[in-house]
Order: C-alpha cells, then sequence, then structure tokens
C-alpha cells in the first residue's frame, strides 16, 4: 500500500467518476454539472467557470485519495471492496453536507432554502443528496463514488 498507489488511483477514479457524471448528464439522467457548480463560486462566465470546477473537482479527487489513504493506513488495510465502501461515505458525506450544506452557505449564485423570490440565484442548491437535480443524479453520484473508491482502494492496494 502507498501513497503514490492512492494519488494513481485518485487520478483515474476522478476521471472515471467526472466522465460518468458527465454521460448522465448528456443522457438526461441527471441535471448537475459539478463543474460548473464549484466554478461558479468563482466566475459567472461559464466557460471559464466550467474549466475553473474541473480543475477544482480534479484537486478535489486528489485531495480525498490522500484522504483515503490515510485511512487504509490507519487500518492497515486497502483494497477494492473497502475502497467502495469508503467511496459510500464519501457519497453520504458529498450529498449529505458538503454539496447540501456547506456550498450554498460560501457559493455567491447559488440560491439556499432561505433564498427569498427577490433574490436571483443563478444556480439551484443541490438539496440533500443532490435531489433537487432529480432522483437519478443520487444514484448515479453514489454509484460513481463508490467506483472512486474501489478505483482508489485497488490502486493503493496493489501499486508500490
Amino acid at each position: 500500500m502507498t501513497v503514490w498507489g492512492a494519488l494513481a488511483g485518485g487520478v483515474v477514479g476522478t476521471i472515471v467518476l467526472t466522465s460518468g457524471l458527465r454521460v448522465a448528464q448528456e443522457l438526461g439522467l441527471t441535471r448537475m454539472d459539478i463543474p460548473l457548480l464549484l466554478g461558479t463560486v468563482f466566475t459567472d462566465r461559464r466557460g471559464r467557470a466550467s474549466v475553473l470546477g474541473y480543475a477544482i473537482h480534479f484537486a478535489n479527487g486528489l485531495a480525498f485519495a490522500l484522504a483515503y489513504y490515510a485511512v487504509f493506513r490507519a487500518v492497515g488495510h486497502a483494497g477494492w471492496l473497502f475502497g467502495a465502501a469508503l467511496g459510500f461515505v464519501h457519497a453520504c458525506l458529498a450529498g449529505g453536507a458538503l454539496l447540501t450544506v456547506l456550498l450554498p452557505a460560501v457559493h455567491p449564485r447559488m440560491g439556499t432554502p432561505w433564498s427569498d423570490a427577490e433574490e436571483t440565484p443563478l444556480l439551484e442548491a443541490p438539496g440533500f443528496m443532490l435531489l433537487n437535480y432529480g432522483r437519478r443524479t443520487a444514484i448515479w453520484t453514489l454509484v460513481g463514488h463508490i467506483v472512486f473508491g474501489a478505483i482508489v482502494g485497488g490502486f493503493a492496494a496493489h501499486l508500490g
């Protein structure tokens, strides 16, 4: 088990997760666009926001891969199945707190449950488990994060 394996898994896992969510969006299975959500924290220009958002999402993927590695080291085990379990926890954290509570609290262009009709946010708040973007969004997000975790766990266990 190595940190380099976890980081390599983070690169591959982030590509798979981000691509999977993008495919789901293109197929009409979700309305969520994570790069746009993240990038519009910094700019209201859609093109620039998407580029920034992809960079932020990629950096977050590497940061989470390091967090997974810390858990692997703490318990003395890494693997595909354990990584998938951490991916489930990761999805619950992202959908239950990070994108639900924290992002709307700091995002200047996102509505919140407390926004009123006088305000005109550009983006709808994701809601618990991202359900404001459709029920299938929650499923795709959960599956994508489980796959991300499995990839990071597998790479961490087998590369090094």
